[in-house]
């Protein structure tokens, strides 16, 4: 049985081992909608929609601008990466040698779980303001 890409996310570090596409910041977000993923501060987030108004929404906010923050930040890694990614794939012969994970492949890998994360709180987080909350609760 040969083992492929497609037998790894591409949140882990073999999937790009084996060849696996960068995925471009579309495609991250695409794969969030279809899994509706909400990230790892959920319980985060869910405490903050909690909040009587005003306080809600500055809590809220706060939030956005933090996912936002970090989507930048990370963002401008996952592609120094993916340029390290790339050279070394046109740069090295594939053909007559075991596959090796390199710390490029684990980069790749940790840039896309940290931008998934963060584009999946920010996409819920513009959800849940865009519903105004009930001033009088």
């Amino acid at each position: 049985m040969t083992i492929t890409q497609n037998d790894y996310s591409c949140g882990h570090p073999w999937f790009y081992v084996l060849g696996g596409a960068i995925q471009s910041p579309k495609a991250i977000i695409a794969a969030i909608k279809r899994r509706g993923y909400k990230g790892y501060r959920e319980d985060e987030i869910l405490s903050a929609d909690n909040k009587p108004e005003p306080q809600r929404s500055e809590a809220l906010r706060r939030l956005k601008e933090n996912a936002l923050k970090n989507i930048r930040s990370d963002m401008s890694r996952y592609r120094e990466v993916a340029r390290e990614l790339s050279h070394l794939r046109r740069s090295t012969s594939t053909a007559d040698i075991e596959p090796i994970c390199h710390s490029v492949h684990t980069n790749m890998s940790l840039k896309y779980c940290h931008l998934f994360n963060h584009f999946a709180h920010l996409i819920w987080l513009e959800e849940l303001l865009s519903v105004q909350s009930d001033l009088f609760a």
